[in-house]
């Protein structure tokens, strides 16, 4: 992350104060050895060199111009400070009180006097985003740390992360959010073990009450306990160390957890819903308290379920490789059944014994519907209602509600092992050979219905021609072809509110209509839950500006 963290204080005597910081140093880009030039080992050897000239010069020209007293220092001006090395991307990871480069210095300056001056947040301690295209963007977060012998018994100090990218900056908010809270209570909970201490010896609450009928007294004092350093207020030597470690992983973890992709044209509705999930979780993971972590843990198997596709290769035992395994296992008949329930947006409950195959089996049904619209509770003791999930796995011994076996918008997949009888799994690749499956419905189409989007992944299913990753390319050819479809069906019945008349042409214009049209309409309501958030607000918003336009 090409990002800079440091920790600033606000001393009583001097102001606003840089304390500490870390930078990442990336590896200079390979060139031709030339004749005659120097080793790279060594020419960045001398870089460091002259790097730490450079800071030691700032150091000392700051001394010079005002003193530094304790509370402005972390490490003297003769400390080496503190370097990390990515063994993975050769990027160093260097801290000190002033950053190595005095291009920084400014910078850092900047944002370490508005993070403790003008830009504060509501009741001075939390988090807050600052900043411009010329001085970088700031991510501050401002808080206490308990001091006996400060005014207030209290100091205030903030930690910054200065970058120049704004939106990754903005984007990566929870998660420094979430990280730079654990630093700052773990610093607040060890000064408080201090003053705690410090006050059972000597209440300074007393001693300065006493002090208020003797004026010259108190003044004296005070200037003498003005510059506490953070090392004497937590009582911890090996403080900036631990910083550094924290700094560094914070910096190379923020870095690791976004990457950029080339996207050719815009982003699709899977990738949009994608992402507002994932922003989702990480919210709900940085909110505090027991209740709501606890109500969280139903919705994080959901979500990791429907994230992680690498899992499917993690699973032990018999197993579904693709769809066209899954319809070689099943046959003809009943895969077309199982899709045609998958499509409509039909409740699809396996039962058995073994949660390794029943989860191949959502993970790669799952492929036929966009992102928005998989809900999934992959294995359960007992029965989850269809409004919490459309893929419910269930084990061997939990019984179906009458409702929902007599129900026409469910379909019931029992695993039934073929040796016994029963449905104690056996561990085989040959799953023909281990298991029988048994579908029922109180709904059963015919084989020759369907809508149109079945017949086409009916006919690249049967097409032994093409590959697993051809036939995979396809099927997300015809999803984004179908998405486009409830996009604009979304527009006219939803957000321009036109008439039954209306939706029939728009429906007839998109080649939903014919044979298989009840079951086109209903396949595309159903995918219109499956449009991303922003998409939604993106055509209100639209349809809002427009008829304000009008009106005037």
């Amino acid at each position: 992350m090409n990002a800079l963290v440091a920790l600033c204080h606000f001393c009583e005597l001097h102001g606003p104060r840089t304390l500490f910081c870390t930078e990442a140093v990336h590896p200079p880009s390979p060139s031709p050895q030339q004749p005659g030039s120097a080793i790279p080992g060594d020419r960045d050897r001398e870089g460091d060199r002259e790097g730490e000239g450079l800071t030691m010069r700032a150091n000392s020209s700051a001394t010079q111009r005002a003193d530094m007293c304790e509370g402005c220092r972390s490490l003297p001006a003769s400390h080496p400070g503190f370097v990390s090395v990515d063994s993975e991307t050769g990027i160093r990871y260097l801290s000190h009180q002033h950053p190595r480069q005095p291009q920084l210095f400014s910078v850092v300056r900047q944002a370490c006097v508005r993070s403790l001056s003008c830009e504060v947040c509501p009741g001075r301690e939390g988090p807050i985003f600052f900043g411009d295209e010329q001085h970088g963007f700031v991510f501050s977060h401002t808080f206490f740390i308990k001091d006996s012998l400060a005014r207030g018994f209290q100091r205030w100090y903030s930690i910054v992360v200065v970058a120049m990218d704004r939106i990754y900056l903005i984007n990566s908010w929870p998660f420094l959010l979430r990280h730079l809270r654990l630093t700052i209570l773990s610093l607040q909970n060890t000064a408080l073990k201090v003053f705690d201490s410090e006050q059972c010896v000597c209440p300074q609450r007393a001693v300065r009450m006493n002090s208020a009928f003797s004026p010259a007294v108190f003044p004296h004092q005070r200037s003498g306990n003005a510059a506490r350093s953070l090392t004497s207020l937590t009582q911890h030597q090996s403080l900036w160390a631990s910083l550094h470690s924290s700094f560094s992983w914070l910096l190379k973890a923020c870095g690791s957890r976004l990457t950029e992709k080339l996207l050719e044209g815009a982003p699709t509705e899977d990738t949009l819903v994608l992402i507002e999930r994932q922003t989702e979780q990480e919210e709900e993971m940085s909110a505090e308290g027991g209740g709501l972590q606890s109500s969280q843990s139903e919705n994080v198997q959901v979500k990791d379920f429907q994230f992680d596709d690498g899992r499917q290769d993690d699973i032990i035992g018999p197993k579904f490789k693709s769809l066209r395994h899954l319809r070689q296992v099943l046959g003809t008949t009943d895969f077309r059944h199982l899709t045609w329930h998958v499509l409509m947006g039909n409740q699809v409950i396996w039962r058995g014994a073994d949660p390794g195959l029943i989860q191949s089996a959502f993970n790669v049904l799952k492929a036929l519907l966009p992102v928005g619209c998989v809900r999934a509770v992959p294995y359960s003791p007992h029965y989850e209602e269809a409004y919490r999930c459309n893929f419910l796995g269930l084990s061997p011994d939990v019984p179906i509600p009458a409702h929902v076996s007599s129900s026409e918008f469910s379909v019931l997949v029992d695993v039934l092992n073929v040796e016994r009888g029963c449905v104690i799994p056996v561990s085989d690749d040959d799953i023909l050979s281990l298991y029988q499956f048994n579908i029922s419905s109180a709904n059963m189409q015919p084989t020759d219905k369907g809508p149109t989007l079945l017949n086409k992944i009916e006919v690249a299913l049967s097409n032994e021609n093409l590959s697993v990753e051809v036939v995979s390319l396809c099927l997300l050819c015809l999803k984004e072809e179908w998405m486009n479809k409830v996009k604009v069906l979304f527009k006219f019945s939803k957000v321009d509110g036109r008439g039954k008349e209306d939706t029939q042409k728009v429906l007839a214009l998109l080649g939903a209509t014919g044979p298989g049209e009840d079951d086109n309409v209903r396949l595309l309501k159903f995918w219109m839950t499956g449009l991303s958030k922003l998409y939604k607000s993106h055509l209100m918003t639209a349809v809002r500006s427009a008829e304000r336009t009008l009106s005037q």
